[in-house]
């Protein structure tokens, strides 16, 4: 069998996105490039080739979601280690590093990165503005080895601090300009509603937001007064449908509080500033 055929097989056991994701697997079965599959599709495959390819494209049919099958995913344009310790990092979220990068204007700024996960906000934060610091927090050990890992694959390990902390019941140390999280903010009723490769893989504690999906905004809006400098950011992610109860929460105790849109047009940030 030769490239080009290993990826029609492998599409032919997939749905959606068939052929990008069977691309996907073949270049990292293969350990090859994009490029190298375009260019060179009659190259020969080996028995254990297909084999592993057979099996991988199995396991994604079976529901599993491919960037835990293949351990990586990219993120603002960065690669990143992923594992069923953390959340699958999603193009939604870079509205918020947009937004936080806009407001840094490459200043130096010590950010608070509130339920890690993989690390993806806080490295790219680092990672574009050099003259930025990241404490990225988490209450998963194993999701903040995964990002330190990641910290040191993107080369911001000298910038970038861990803390495991529980924020609903502790109170970090330290004086930060930024706050930034993406919180668990799915109701505790609509998990079991989620598709299969979400409720059935990622980790239930980064989804949970409670009863009514706002207990951490909740939390984190009352103590992050008492972490952030004077004039400090804090900004979240959010559902789609959370804008108006976020904002209406953080108006107790920030100013300038707004709501900012996705490139979908959907409500995707709430953020404002200290007093």
């Amino acid at each position: 069998m030769v490239i080009d055929a290993l990826v029609r097989h492998a599409a032919s056991m997939l749905t959606d996105n068939a052929r990008f994701e069977a691309e996907q697997i073949v270049t990292h079965i293969l350990g090859i490039s994009r490029t190298e599959l375009i260019t060179n599709p009659r190259r020969t495959v080996t028995d254990d080739e297909v084999k592993r390819v057979d099996e991988t494209a199995a396991r994604r049919a079976g529901g599993e979601p491919l960037q835990y099958i293949l351990g990586e995913t990219e993120f603002m344009s960065l690669p990143f280690k992923v594992n069923r310790s953390t959340l699958i990092p999603r193009s939604d979220t870079e509205t918020l590093v947009e937004h936080v990068l806009e407001h840094m204007n490459g200043k130096a700024c010590e950010i608070l990165d509130v339920g890690a996960g993989t690390g993806c906000i806080g490295i790219s934060l680092t990672h574009y503005n050099q003259n930025a610091r990241v404490t990225e927090l988490d209450i998963s050990f194993d999701a903040l080895n995964t990002a330190r890992e990641n910290a040191e694959i993107n080369g911001v390990s000298d910038r970038t601090e861990f803390i495991k902390a529980d924020i609903l019941n502790e109170i970090p140390d330290g004086a930060y300009d930024i706050i930034v999280s993406n919180p668990p903010y799915i109701e505790t009723a609509v998990i079991g509603t989620l598709q299969t490769e979400v409720k059935d893989y990622e980790p239930i504690s980064a989804l949970d937001g409670g009863e009514d999906g706002l207990t951490f905004y909740r939390r984190i809006s009352e103590i992050a007064p008492k972490m952030l400098k004077k004039g400090g950011l804090l900004a979240f992610e959010i559902g789609f449908d959370q804008g108006e109860s976020v904002k209406k929460l953080m108006e107790k105790n920030f100013k300038d509080v707004r709501i900012i849109k996705d490139l979908c047009g959907n409500d995707r940030v709430v953020s404002g500033r200290g007093a």
